[in-house]
């Protein structure tokens, strides 16, 4: 028998989080920017579409993701900030693109390839004061051109599509720029904060081992597109609080299962590179209109945009069904292993443990 008292406590929990996953937040962004947004993912797909080269197009769209990391500060300072994330992006996908000169006999060494680009991603965004998105994009890239096929003759080709892609952004960016310093006084550049072997080097080490770890578990499962769980992975972990680690986690995966049904509806159309553009255009505007809001309603629209995304250059040769409920075992997988590293990173006694090992790896003079 449940006493009133443990009912009245379980009763208050459920609506705490019910009103955590149904609140609104204020968002003063405007249209503007997620248009600009859009335009910097959509239109390489649309080149791609015109000269009959949707793949090449793909690559070009991830590069438009940079476009994201455009602060609200002075033009001078947006810029530089665009152009050095630009810079990140080509290198790390380039990194993970040259993973395909290995051998077939050391591909275990992805593993720890991708974790050590988690590992610095962060690092560097945490010591530049980066914010959201952070090092989610950068650390995708990396795992999206180590886990495509390419042959090893086109990998300056691919790169240099990706430069491209970045190049839109910031040409992109410069005009929305340029518009929105009109309406709006840019917010001022606020320093990074001072860097602590916690906030840098731990939480970044702590991030990157469970980023691998998820990567592990998908290479052990065998799964068809194993980047989505380190993916998912990271952006769960990247909480700033416990709390909003589990949030973030609960929505991601409510909203990715609301996301499939969208998806099985979109891939059940007859879709083709035109179509698939503008999809990707018009599922971009809405996320980035709303991610700012409500995090679980973007996830519902960015699960069909991950999977056009992935699966452009194959649609209408796979069944539908399958397809989205392996991106949702994937989310899913992603998701649990983030949390798990959530609750370590948030724990005192797990850094109690854990630190004092990785400060004595550490030369004495850096850690001043």
């Amino acid at each position: 028998m449940v006493s009133p008292g443990a009912w009245n406590r379980l009763r208050a929990t459920l609506v705490a989080e019910v009103r955590q996953l149904t609140t609104l937040h204020a968002s003063d962004r405007a249209w503007q920017m997620p248009f600009a947004a859009a335009l910097a993912t959509g239109l390489p797909l649309l080149a791609g579409a015109h000269y009959g080269r949707l793949a090449d197009g793909l690559v070009a769209s991830l590069g438009g993701l940079v476009f994201l990391y455009l602060p609200a500060t002075p033009l001078s300072h947006r810029m530089v900030s665009l152009m050095a994330s630009a810079f990140g992006m080509v290198a790390c996908y380039a990194l993970g693109a040259l993973s395909h000169l290995l051998p077939p006999s050391l591909a275990p060494l992805l593993i720890p390839v991708l974790t050590f680009v988690a590992i610095v991603v962060t690092m560097v965004c945490r010591v530049y004061g980066m914010g959201p998105p952070g090092s989610l994009f950068f650390v995708m890239a990396a795992a999206i051109g180590v886990y495509t096929p390419v042959e090893p003759a086109t990998l300056p080709a691919r790169v240099g599509l990706i430069a491209l892609g970045c190049l839109l952004a910031c040409l992109i960016g410069f005009v929305y720029s340029l518009h929105a310093l009109r309406r709006r006084a840019p917010a001022p550049v606020v320093p990074p904060p001072a860097p602590s072997f916690d906030f840098v080097v731990f939480d970044s080490v702590v991030i990157g081992v469970f980023v691998g770890i998820s990567l592990a578990l998908a290479q052990a499962l065998q799964l068809d597109k194993p980047y989505w769980v380190p993916v998912s992975c990271l952006a769960v972990i990247q909480g700033a609080s416990l709390r909003a680690v589990w949030n973030r986690q609960l929505q991601r995966v409510l909203g990715t299962g609301i996301g499939m049904v969208l998806a099985w509806g979109m891939l059940m159309l007859p879709l083709g590179p035109w179509s698939v553009g503008l999809g990707v255009m018009a599922l971009s505007f809405v996320i980035e209109a709303m991610v700012v809001r409500h995090y679980g309603i973007a996830v519902v629209f960015i699960t069909p945009l991950t999977i056009l995304l992935a699966e452009a250059s194959t649609l209408g040769h796979t069944v539908p069904g399958p397809l989205v409920l392996a991106r949702f075992f994937d989310t899913l997988l992603g998701c649990i292993v983030g949390l798990a590293g959530g609750i370590c990173l948030h724990s005192p006694r797990f850094r109690e443990i854990a630190s004092g090992p990785l400060r004595r790896l550490i030369p004495s003079r850096l850690l001043r």
